[in-house]
């Protein structure tokens, strides 16, 4: 009999070339300094520099890793790089690659408990570690009458959150008869856009969404919440659910959760607290007053993917109420059934998620945990935070820019006192150069900067540079006339 042809990597090749990657990855790690922040690409040019057509025979594996080196790099915005400061931290780290490249490699689905009972009891373990360490509620824990599960986004988290609180207010009608339009939820007015673009896929309507007045540190105001949702039941709506935020995107801003929380205790309403990238902050005690009332919370979400050294995606939800959560998601079809899910005696993820499969994400977080301790995680979360702070005293102490807002953790924004025109130049010139990356907000108005420590090996010496080169371009417009333009 002839022997069969295969196509597939071999054992022995794919050791080889997984040394050759890995080997590929600490090299760029090594010496991701050397390249512009931002990629300098114009639109269609990577594209354009591959082949229009796939191809039709096996290429070697070299030459697949050498295109890396050639399209892809000059194409990649280095989101690992210690200069990156703009949007939010995304940052990676040794022990979570590792812990990724095994859940890719042992490729399970964890939609069941069945389907592998390690990766629903590993991320039920970690879930319940991190309400230790991050000291959150006891209702939390899958011990008690919630838990925690692993989403891929603070997105996909709050949208969840949504959709219990709606099946909540209506007796879990509206799973089955559609959406009552006149369920209302609210936000402050600095919330991120996930919270919009779940009112639409939850069916509520963007019209339905009430964004709540800010004050001068731009955290929600309860009074104005309080009211509002008062004003709505007079109208004859119902509201559901309101979303508090712990470090907002823009600013930084941290809602005053204890007083959100009671009036939404006291109206009935499923309160939401989303801490995206400020929550890895409550490892250290001394953050942790930022949290005060999330006892009273119905969920909480935060994003280890975002400050705490796990590569994306990893969002860690809980629920106070794992039921609702449940009834709210749950589609039993005939193929999915079995003992264990029968039994009730596990957890099953693909009812505490929208869709039905899911990675062995817990792996890549257990790994980082592990490695780096408790202690470990607070050092460098520290110490985040003091080259932050170190940052806005710079600010503080030069003439040509104020802050432009509080400064409670790693997020500091500012802006040139020349105006929209001259930050916007600044800030243009700056991402040009390659040598570090901001993004901007606006906030009163006006163009604001915006500053994010959090990278993985971002050092002090890293923060030095970048307010020189910061220095250095408003002296370069001031000498071209750019502070006038504003």
């Amino acid at each position: 009999m002839r022997e069969e042809k295969s196509f597939h990597m071999t054992a022995d090749e794919f050791r080889r070339h997984g040394h050759a990657v890995i080997d590929w990855i600490a090299d760029y790690h090594e010496r991701i300094e050397s390249y512009p922040v931002l990629s300098p690409v114009e639109p269609g040019e990577v594209r354009a520099s591959l082949p229009a057509h796939p191809p039709s025979q096996a290429e070697p594996f070299s030459r697949i890793l050498a295109d890396i080196e050639k399209v892809v790099l000059p194409g990649t915005t280095h989101w690992q790089s210690p200069n990156f400061y703009a949007f939010f931290p995304c940052n990676a780290s040794g022990p979570a690659i590792l812990g990724d490249l095994l859940s890719s490699g042992l490729g399970v689905q964890g939609m069941l408990w069945a389907t592998s009972p390690a990766c629903t009891e590993l991320e039920t373990l970690v879930l319940d570690w991190l309400v230790e360490m991050l000291d959150l509620p006891e209702q939390f824990r899958s011990t008690q009458s919630g838990g925690g599960v692993i989403q891929d986004t603070a997105s996909s988290a709050a949208l969840c959150a949504l959709l219990a609180a709606r099946e909540r207010a209506t007796n879990f009608t509206s799973n089955r008869q559609g959406c009552d339009r006149k369920l209302v939820a609210y936000a402050s007015s600095q919330a991120h856009s996930s919270i919009e673009k779940a009112v639409q896929i939850a069916g509520l309507g963007r019209d339905n969404l009430r964004l709540v007045e800010v004050d001068e540190k731009f955290a929600m105001r309860p009074a104005v919440l309080a009211d509002q949702i008062e004003s709505d039941r007079r109208a004859g709506r119902i509201p559901c659910f309101a979303c508090a935020t712990v470090g907002t995107t823009s600013s930084n801003a941290i809602d005053p959760v204890r007083r959100i929380g009671q009036i939404c205790r006291e109206r009935g309403l499923w309160l939401h607290v989303d801490a995206a990238m400020s929550g890895t902050a409550a490892l250290c005690p001394e953050f942790r007053h930022m949290q005060d009332g999330l006892e009273l919370a119905d969920s909480y979400a935060f994003n280890p993917h975002k400050w705490m050294f796990t590569n994306f995606d990893c969002d860690c939800f809980w629920v106070a109420d794992r039921a609702t959560l449940i009834k709210t998601l749950s589609v039993l079809p005939e193929y999915l059934k079995n003992k264990a899910t029968a039994s009730g005696a596990v957890f099953d993820y693909r009812d505490w998620q929208i869709p039905l499969g899911r990675r062995f994400r817990s792996l890549k977080l257990w790994f980082v945990i592990r490695h780096y301790g408790i202690e470990g995680l607070q050092h460098h979360i520290r110490r985040h935070v003091e080259l932050a702070q170190q940052f806005a005293r710079w600010v503080s102490q030069d003439g040509r820019f104020e802050l432009a807002a509080p400064v409670p953790l790693n997020l500091v924004c500012f802006r040139h006192r020349g105006g929209d025109q001259v930050n916007q130049a600044l800030m243009d010139r700056l991402n040009r150069s390659g040598d570090l990356y901001l993004t901007h907000t606006r906030l009163q108005d006006q163009i604001t900067l915006r500053f994010c420590v959090g990278q993985t090996h971002t050092e002090a010496r890293h923060v030095r540079q970048a307010w020189q080169r910061i220095q250095e371009e408003a002296e370069a417009l001031a000498g071209q006339g750019g502070e006038r333009a504003g």
